[in-house]
Parts: C-alpha cells; sequence; structure tokens
C-alpha cells in the first residue's frame, strides 16, 4: 500500500470500505480495522464477522450496561433501551451481507501468508507504508503505546516484554490505556507496577499524544507510536513519528532502535507461550466483579 507522495491520490476518500476474509476477528478487532478507515477519509466500514463474534461481544456488553445500572451511570432508560435491543437480537441473531451483484470499485486482495514481517508507516504520513527491513536500526527516543487503535491485550504484551528487560528504560515510553476499565484491570493482574519499575509514564487514561493537544514528546524527537496518525508536529513540534504495532514499539523501546525482524522475534518469544491469556479481552460476562452486580439489576416497568 506504498504510495509515493507526488500526485498521490486517496480512492477511499468518501467511500465505503467492506472488509471480508476475516471472520474469526473479535468485534475489537475488527473496531480496530474499521477505526483506521477515518485515517483514509472513508465514509464508513463494515468488516464481515461471525455470529459467534458478535454474539460474545454483545453478550459482553450487556454484563458491563447492567452493571453501568447498578453503579448509577447515566440515564437507566436509555441503558435499558440498549440492553432490550441487544437481548432481541441474540435471541433471533440475523447478519447483513453484501449482496451477489454488487459492484466495487475497487477490490483489493490481500494474502496474509505473504505478510512476513511487521509494517511501519514512516514519518510523517500514514500513507508511506515500510516494512520492517527497510527501516530497521533507526535510533529512537521516545515510545509512545496508546489511543484507540490499541486494546488491553496491547498492554499486558508490552508488560510481559518489560517484565523480562528488569531495568529503567534509556527511552521515554509512554502507556495510556484508552479506558479507564483497562486501567484498573491492568493495575489489578500487577502490570501498572511492572510499568514502574521501567520508569513509564503513564498517562490518564484517553488519547494522550494520539491528540497532540494533551500532552507531547520533545522537539524533534524520534519516536515510535501506536497513535492513528503521524502528521508532521502532531505528537511534537518537528518529532518524527513511525506508526507500528504496541509490541514492536516496546522492543523499540528496550533496544533505542527500530529492531531488525530476528530481534523482533526473539523478543515475541517471550509473549507467544501465554498469547491465548495476554490477548484475552474484558468479556465483562466472565469477570464476577461485573456479573455479581449486573445480576442485581431489574428492569423498571415503563412508566
Amino acid at each position: 500500500m506504498t504510495v509515493e507522495k507526488a500526485g498521490k491520490i486517496n480512492e477511499f476518500s468518501g467511500r465505503i470500505l467492506e472488509i471480508e476474509g476475516v471472520e474469526h476477528l473479535t468485534v475489537e478487532q475488527a473496531f480496530e480495522l474499521s477505526d483506521a478507515s477515518a485515517e483514509r477519509s472513508a465514509a464508513g466500514c463494515t468488516v464481515k464477522l461471525s455470529q459467534d463474534s458478535i454474539s460474545e461481544y454483545l453478550s459482553s456488553n450487556i454484563t458491563m450496561l447492567k452493571w453501568m445500572i447498578a453503579e448509577g451511570y447515566g440515564d437507566r432508560r436509555t441503558i435499558e433501551r440498549r440492553i432490550t435491543g441487544m437481548e432481541e437480537w441474540l435471541a433471533n441473531p440475523e447478519l447483513m451481507t453484501a449482496d451477489g451483484d454488487a459492484e466495487y470499485a475497487h477490490v483489493i486482495e490481500i494474502d496474509l501468508a505473504d505478510v512476513t514481517e511487521p509494517i511501519l508507516c514512516a514519518p510523517n504520513d500514514p500513507d508511506d507504508a515500510r516494512l520492517l527491513s527497510e527501516v530497521q536500526g533507526t535510533e529512537i527516543s521516545e515510545v509512545f503505546i496508546g489511543s484507540c487503535m490499541t486494546n488491553i491485550g496491547h498492554f499486558r504484551a508490552a508488560g510481559k516484554l518489560l517484565e523480562k528487560y528488569n531495568g529503567q528504560l534509556d527511552t521515554r515510553l509512554w502507556v495510556a490505556p484508552p479506558t479507564k476499565m483497562d486501567r484498573d484491570q491492568l493495575t489489578a493482574e500487577g502490570y501498572y507496577g511492572i510499568f514502574g519499575r521501567a520508569g513509564v509514564r503513564i498517562e490518564t487514561p484517553g488519547c494522550s499524544l494520539c491528540m497532540g493537544n494533551q500532552a507531547r514528546v520533545a522537539d524533534e524527537a524520534t519516536v515510535m507510536s501506536t497513535s492513528t496518525r503521524n502528521f508532521p508536529n502532531r505528537l511534537g513540534t518537528g518529532a518524527n513519528v513511525y506508526l507500528a504495532s504496541a509490541e514492536l514499539s516496546s522492543v523499540g523501546a528496550i533496544l533505542g532502535k527500530i529492531p531488525t525482524k530476528e530481534e523482533y522475534l526473539e523478543y515475541m518469544k517471550q509473549i507467544d507461550p501465554t498469547a491465548a491469556d495476554t490477548y484475552r479481552y474484558l468479556n465483562f460476562h466472565r469477570m464476577a466483579e461485573y456479573t455479581e452486580k449486573a445480576d442485581t439489576v431489574i428492569f423498571q416497568e415503563p412508566a
């Protein structure tokens, strides 16, 4: 998807993206894809998922919404309507599919088996995609792990890498979970302690550096970031920002440089044995601290 800057045209602008072939993804993972479509100026995005993926997500959300009622969040009637709508879908699930004779402006087929190394976006253009081997060795001074492009599993993975490192980082690593629920769970699991021992700067849950108006990296810094954009001066004045995964960024924070493919894969061996646990989502309907309160909620009769 690398495009030369000269005469470049964004063919996604104003169009609807339909993504298929990844039905096994969770809704959270699909969100990261659809969220990224906004960076392409698309008018909208759909990701075709399995019924199981959607049912799991809605069941989790129902529990979370009932927990919110028990905690006194928001307007109870509004939350109850949302719960009712989700329960009605679960009772009679129906998935939307593309018309068999639909016509598309462009069909892009990607064989994921051909992707054998991480891909980054080079400074300072989210369209300037590069293979890891093309930018390896670049010195890094700051790293940001956060934004709506991350989920709780990414922070666990970063914590596992930093725990094995067992030292104070020479780089400046910023960590900002997207939600307070992520923060609380990471704290309960001990990851905030790991971040603290490594000298990580922990930000308030939310956008942080990604917005570029809440905190800033040093002027002229070279940065690896999981943020949604790397436009000039967004994260810091004169900063050169590489967009990368949380795992690759974590390795960059430890080494102080963009790693080689071999270095990256060696570090990832520390995560692989516990990947299923590391990348589990906040499935609220499987978490006692949420189900116990959710089970106490009784819907009010409409007035």
